[in-house]
């Protein structure tokens, strides 16, 4: 019976006599090139798809102030409408003209110069200059970035509004929601349009 250091060594030189034999076909080179290559790509494309079931990526929604504002309004219309008799559960839409303009808060510098050109003692020309030097205001916040000082926000103009819901074809249902609408927003009544839902 062989030690076991002898055995082993043996059984290598074996494994070794065999690989080199097979690796000796071209044929056989090839297939072992492929099946690594098939083997590394199975590997990327398992990490790829176990990576965007754990980490999946929402983009964060961004809503403008414009938006926000017009959502606001929405939501208000469709509660005082749902509640108008008649009307039922109410859907609306707010569209704006512009979007809201906010006004920053401003210093002005100005700078007069007055120069004059004489000849023999008279004046022959005057020269005014006035130049006006406007600066925004600025602020920091508590992680010291400089930001313009908001004085207040100038609000957009409503372009129209459109009520759907089930008692919109009703004229007296109509002219209440109109009404309704043109008091809560201060817009005539030429900008509103009211119609039946079809649910």
């Amino acid at each position: 019976m062989l030690p076991q250091n002898q055995e082993n060594n043996k059984n290598k030189e074996i494994f070794s006599k065999f690989f080199y034999k097979f690796l000796s076909h071209e044929k056989n080179k090839n297939l072992i090139l492929i099946l690594g290559l098939a083997g590394i790509s199975l590997i990327f494309i398992s990490n790829f798809f176990r990576d965007k079931e754990h980490n999946p990526k929402k983009t964060p929604e961004i809503k403008s102030n414009s938006d926000q504002y017009s959502e606001r309004m929405e939501q208000n219309l469709e509660e005082i409408v749902s509640n108008i008799q008649g009307a039922g559960k109410a859907k609306v839409l707010v569209t704006l003209e512009n979007s809201i303009e906010t006004v920053y808060a401003t210093e002005e510098k100005k700078n007069k110069e007055a120069a004059e050109d004489k000849t023999n003692g008279e004046t022959t020309r005057k020269k005014e200059s006035d130049d006006c030097e406007k600066k925004y205001i600025t602020v920091k916040d508590s992680e010291g970035t400089e930001h313009a000082l908001a004085v207040t926000e100038i609000q957009p103009k409503i372009k129209g509004v459109i009520v759907v819901c089930p008692g919109g074809d009703n004229p007296t249902v109509q002219q209440k929601i109109i009404n309704a609408v043109t008091a809560a927003l201060s817009v005539p009544s030429n900008k509103v349009y009211v119609t039946k839902s079809n649910i």
